[in-house]
């Protein structure tokens, strides 16, 4: 029955944007399977009403249905499609950007032993869970508020704080406890990301992204493997080559500055190893990216 409602929720309320009244609410109504397109996941809770996500991250694959949650405690680049949408029975989606300073405030208000013990090893920056009827329940009253104008800009805070806390106390609540602890492994590896995504085009040395993180080499090699699924270097290339799949829409005939202003000094490493990440060399795909874009959606 909550899946039902939510359904008709964001059927009535889903903007092209994605945007929604509330801050952080995001509705995602998707009615076509276009193939998987690479973006980037934001720290996000996103519950699946309708249809199945599939979504592809380093060697990993998640894939989530009706009345499951996916939890990104970390913004990782990602591939993601929906599978087998349609006009007649679209995708439906739910998101709630989730904010550290939020789960930072929970956890000092809970009281000694109200969450689960967890240490602190780092964890994978994206998982999937069945999603409880107690945050289904959650999720179907804040959507409520969007009918409610008098009542949302009280009501909406209340009840994202106990959306975020049946996050914290469930399945992936140690990823999202690890969010709102400023010493813990997911935000010392976070350093890291936010530094590469920042400089993505500079060359760097494991051991000064490690001295940033506050870790041994050993340790921090460890953990953000253990939280991204794959290698700093790794990690690098995705970002430059998705920041050179945006680039290319707007310049689609100077592959070689592309390549080069995204940090590579070789136009075949970046034609062999674009072509290796979207399925067709840079120009080509440039062609592509020229045709109208289908609406975003959520991850």
């Amino acid at each position: 029955m909550c899946l039902e409602e939510l359904r008709t929720l964001l059927a009535r309320h889903a903007r092209a944007d994605w945007t929604t009244a509330i801050d952080g609410v995001l509705i995602s109504k998707v009615d076509r399977s276009d193939p998987p397109a690479p973006s980037t996941s934001g720290t996000v809770l996103a519950v699946v009403a309708q249809g199945t996500k599939r979504l592809a991250h380093g060697d990993r694959i998640f894939e989530y249905g009706a009345g499951q949650y996916l939890v990104a405690s970390v913004d990782l680049p990602v591939t993601g499609q929906f599978i087998g949408a349609t006009p007649q029975f679209p995708a439906l989606g739910f998101g709630l950007t989730l904010e550290p300073s939020a789960v930072a405030e929970l956890l000092l208000r809970a009281g000694p032993g109200d969450t689960p013990r967890g240490g602190g090893t780092a964890r994978p920056g994206i998982a999937v869970s069945d999603a409880p009827q107690a945050l289904l329940d959650a999720v179907v009253r804040l959507l409520r508020l969007l009918d409610e104008p008098r009542d949302r800009t009280v009501l909406a805070p209340l009840v994202k704080h106990e959306i975020l806390w049946r996050l914290i106390a469930g399945e992936q609540g140690g990823a999202v406890r690890q969010l709102g602890l400023a010493d813990s492994s997911l935000s010392h590896v976070s350093r890291a990301v936010r530094w590469i995504r920042e400089h993505y085009a500079e060359p760097f040395r494991v051991e000064d992204l490690a001295r940033l993180s506050g870790m041994s080499v050993s340790a921090f090699y460890r953990n953000f493997q253990a939280v991204t699924a794959m290698s700093p270097i790794r990690f690098q290339k995705q970002i430059r080559l998705q920041e050179a799949r945006l680039l290319l829409a707007t310049h689609p005939r100077d592959v070689t500055g592309v390549g080069h202003q995204v940090g590579y000094d070789s136009p075949s490493q970046f034609s062999r190893e674009y072509r290796r990440q979207f399925g067709a060399p840079p120009s080509e795909d440039a062609t592509r990216l020229r045709a109208p874009a289908p609406a975003p959606a959520l991850p």
